[in-house]
């Protein structure tokens, strides 16, 4: 049960021109905004992260461990939380934002299954998992260094037990250009219809430029495999934004 519901603050983060955008950063006045920012930016969001509690009940094990890899304000974690709390699971919820940790802990204690809960604040690239039986990296892969990505991947590989459970979410690119241009266009008017401006849309984009890399489903795929992943499939995709589920 959530105890307390304060109103979300709205994103005008790019409401204003400027002319000198800094880089995009999960610092505090994004992470005032973030709940009004991720829901009216990414299609399928709310689908996305109740369905992810969903496959770790159907998935996992009594007393699980689950990894929720750069955990934000802790969405994916209090979805599983509440969705296997007959299974009194053990999810550890990691971000390398301060900013974030600290709400994030605010966020999960106003909820009675929120003890399940623990929050690491850590680097991706550099954290040693134990071995677990779920991780998810809900649009987190894509804000870690390209070169990088495949040692993270690895990783969750190695540290998933026997039939562990991989969630990975991303936006996409897609090879064909005129497609991803489609792709692009529908996602902007996804946008503009929650009310984000031309304006607020170009500079929001031109701030994430240097800063999210996007691969595409193929590029995921051969990632997974690499790492030894043989059992995988999309099982949600809206737009340029999916998820991938794969089995150890």
């Amino acid at each position: 049960m959530n105890k307390s519901k304060s109103p979300l603050k709205q994103d005008k983060l790019y409401a204003t021109k400027t002319s000198a955008l800094s880089k995009f950063s999960f610092n505090e006045q994004v992470v005032d905004v973030f709940p009004d920012m991720i829901n009216r930016s990414v299609p399928g969001y709310q689908n996305m992260v109740a369905g992810i509690g969903k496959i770790a009940d159907l998935l996992c094990k009594q007393s699980p461990v689950i990894y929720d890899l750069g955990c934000s304000l802790g969405s994916v974690s209090l979805s599983i939380a509440k969705a296997t709390v007959h299974k009194q699971p053990r999810i550890i919820g990691v971000d390398n934002s301060k900013a974030m940790i600290e709400r994030c802990q605010q966020h999960i204690d106003a909820f009675s299954f929120g003890h399940y809960i623990n929050l690491i604040q850590g680097d991706l690239v550099s954290l040693s998992l134990e071995p677990c039986n779920m991780a998810v990296l809900h649009f987190t892969l894509q804000f870690v260094a390209t070169e990088k990505r495949q040692g993270v991947i690895n990783e969750v590989y190695n540290k998933l037990l026997d039939k562990g459970v991989f969630v990975l979410s991303e936006k996409v690119c897609i090879a064909n250009t005129e497609l991803d241009q489609s792709l692009v266009n529908l996602h902007h008017e996804f946008k503009r219809e929650n009310g984000y401006s031309d304006l607020e849309i170009s500079q929001k984009r031109t701030a994430l430029e240097d800063v999210m890399k996007l691969d595409t489903i193929e590029t995921h795929k051969a990632r997974l495999a690499s790492a030894g992943f043989s059992k995988m499939t999309v099982w949600y995709q809206h737009y340029n934004f999916l998820s991938i589920i794969a089995v150890k």
